[in-house]
């Protein structure tokens, strides 16, 4: 993997090199990215933020090594934040990491880029499935935190701060690219410049693999009747809610021909690997959405139905 400048894609100071000995990452244009505790920083200051964690990134604020436990208290913080509304429950009170299965072949040795992996649940998964993983997010604080799970599970996996508008990756350097419950939370520009960036970062023949909340899901529906009477969302971090044919028009020209399938019902977040840490009543929605999502696999009729979709693109 080649990192390169996000503004001009330059070559920048190999990352190795720079992690040893320097507190910053240049390229031949002159622009500077720092390294904080060997995290490479590569956000663009004059870009809007698609969160707000981009602004305290950005101000590379010193953070005190939090003291051994379980559970790292990052992730018992931000439970909710990552797995919805599944996981209020589990704030302060997650007894063991929520680690989904990533429905993938296996790797093999693969590359995998994870856009927006906050503390790295799915990155986790893609590793314990056998890829070389580097996970992207705009929040230096959920990577110092995904260094530090992946550590305490023993598991390989490079992390970094950085913008999926503005990925610092030369052309063609993954075979696959995953994202969820990211892009649903961008604006539609901010989201359409991103899957641009997946295409181009993408070897010919990768797959993207990208999950949205779908517009006309039961479920989503009531929510946008209930939370803001369907007009367009006023917060940063508010839910987008996408049009089947809209994301597979918008992937297939950014990425490549693009596929939609049920990803679950009910929910923008069913894991069955996470029944266990769940209450009866949210265990049924789990089960419930689980057997739709293999029922729409012969009745393709109910994927404009669910409420979270997966779009599956081949570069």
């Amino acid at each position: 993997m080649q990192l390169v400048c996000p503004r001009d894609c330059g070559a920048l100071q190999p990352w190795g090199q720079a992690l040893q000995s320097s507190s910053e990452l240049r390229c031949a244009e002159g622009h500077r990215y720092p390294v904080v505790d060997g995290i490479p920083v590569l956000l663009l200051e004059e870009a809007s933020p698609t969160h707000g964690s981009c602004v305290k990134s950005l101000e590379r604020e010193a953070e005190e090594e939090p003291a051994g436990g379980a559970i790292d208290p990052f992730v018992q913080g931000a439970v909710a934040a990552t797995g919805g509304n599944l996981y209020r429950h589990l704030v302060r009170n997650v007894s063991a990491y929520p680690i989904p299965e990533i429905r993938l072949p296996p790797g093999e040795g693969r590359s995998f880029l994870e856009l927006g992996c906050n503390w790295g649940r799915w990155c986790v998964s893609a590793a314990r499935r056998g890829y070389r993983v580097v996970g992207v997010d705009p929040s230096l604080e959920a990577i110092r935190a995904a260094r530090r799970v992946a550590s305490q599970l023993g598991v390989e996996a490079e992390y970094l701060v950085a913008d999926a508008r503005h990925l610092p990756f030369a052309d063609a350097s993954f075979d696959v690219a995953f994202s969820y419950s990211v892009f649903q939370h961008f604006s539609k520009p901010d989201a359409q410049a991103s899957f641009a960036e997946i295409g181009r970062i993408l070897r010919q023949g990768g797959l993207s693999l990208i999950q949205v909340a779908n517009v006309y899901g039961l479920r989503s529906l009531w929510n946008q009747l209930r939370e803001r009477r369907f007009r367009e969302p006023r917060d940063l971090f508010d839910v987008r809610y996408w049009g089947p044919r809209e994301l597979e028009r918008e992937l297939t020209g950014a990425v490549g021909e693009t596929s939609l399938s049920v990803d679950g019902f009910f929910t923008l977040n069913p894991q069955p690997a996470d029944l266990e840490l769940l209450p009866r009543r949210l265990r049924a929605v789990v089960h419930t959405s689980e057997a739709l999502r293999k029922l729409s696999g012969r009745l393709p009729f109910m994927t404009p139905l669910a409420d979270s979709l997966s779009a599956a693109s081949r570069r």
